[in-house]
């Protein structure tokens, strides 16, 4: 009776592998369709020059996308500097300080429905907030824009991180005198830091990625950008305005901006992983 049911369990452990593995594979094909027809049509037009050089006038053959390039690591530049400490106290605060209070509740609540807010509605509010009180476009308004986008994300992904730090650890720290901050910084991120560097990594690549809240605050244009005042050039920007014009030497660029685009978000990820591999 008893290896009755132990080959009973056996085949269905074995039958719900097959399940899970041909579930995985359904959902690879969509990930691995779009990359390929990416990489497909837009390892054409990469050289360097498409790296580093300024885009061309309208139907001129040429050029490239380097202002959107460096345009797009400023913008996520100014968004990381002002939504990741942001989004991370935040989390520190709902899971440490206060997890069951009324205001951390409301502090969810919203920030459950700014993960809910379309792109182009954050782009009108960075609009009115950013680029008419600053005077016009500028980097400083669409990396305010990507920011508002990317403080939600961190800030769920890492609360729902530190909620998997055993108590125990927090307790055992306690019991030996240590404060409550030191405890937060010396205990609980180091063991969450790798879930804490995955999220960021997420909200990173999602910001890095919108492309209606920069129409709105950073406008784009085709020169290398000298200050955060001014209008900046960004890949999302670049792709949307090469994929809708009637160019066919653009609609190719918009293919290489994009797998450009790719390949940054990929090594974002893959440099943090590296980093943090070792030392967490």
């Amino acid at each position: 009776m008893v290896a009755s049911n132990i080959k009973a369990r056996k085949i269905f452990n074995d039958f719900m592998h097959i399940i899970i593995v041909i579930l995985m594979i359904i959902a690879l094909i969509p990930l691995v369709s779009i990359l390929s027809y990416i990489i497909s049509k837009g390892y054409r037009v990469i050289n360097l020059e498409f790296l580093i050089s300024l885009p061309t006038p309208a139907g001129d053959i040429g050029g490239g996308i380097g202002n959107a390039i460096l345009g797009t690591l400023i913008l996520v530049g100014i968004a990381s500097s002002v939504g990741l400490p942001i989004g991370i106290m935040t989390a520190i605060y709902l899971n440490e300080y206060d997890p069951k209070g009324k205001f951390s509740n409301i502090v969810r609540f919203v920030i459950d429905t700014l993960l809910g807010v379309p792109s182009v509605v954050v782009g009108i509010f960075a609009y009115i907030a950013f680029v008419r009180p600053f005077g016009g476009f500028s980097a400083m308004s669409g990396g305010l824009a990507l920011a508002i986008i990317l403080i939600p994300i961190v800030t769920r992904s890492t609360e729902g991180v530190l909620k998997l730090v055993p108590n125990e650890y927090r307790e055992g720290s306690y019991a030996l005198g240590v404060s409550k901050w030191q405890t937060i910084i010396k205990i609980v991120i180091p063991t969450a830091m790798k879930g804490i560097v995955t999220g960021v990594m997420l909200a990173v690549a999602r910001a890095a990625g919108e492309t209606a809240p920069l129409l709105l605050t950073a406008f784009g244009n085709h020169y290398w950008s000298h200050s955060l005042k001014e209008p900046i050039a960004s890949l999302p920007a670049q792709i949307f305005e090469y994929a809708k014009s009637p160019y066919t030497d653009w609609i190719e660029k918009a293919w290489g901006a994009a797998l450009i685009l790719i390949i940054m978000v990929l090594f974002l990820n893959i440099s943090a992983r590296l980093l943090t591999r070792k030392k967490y």
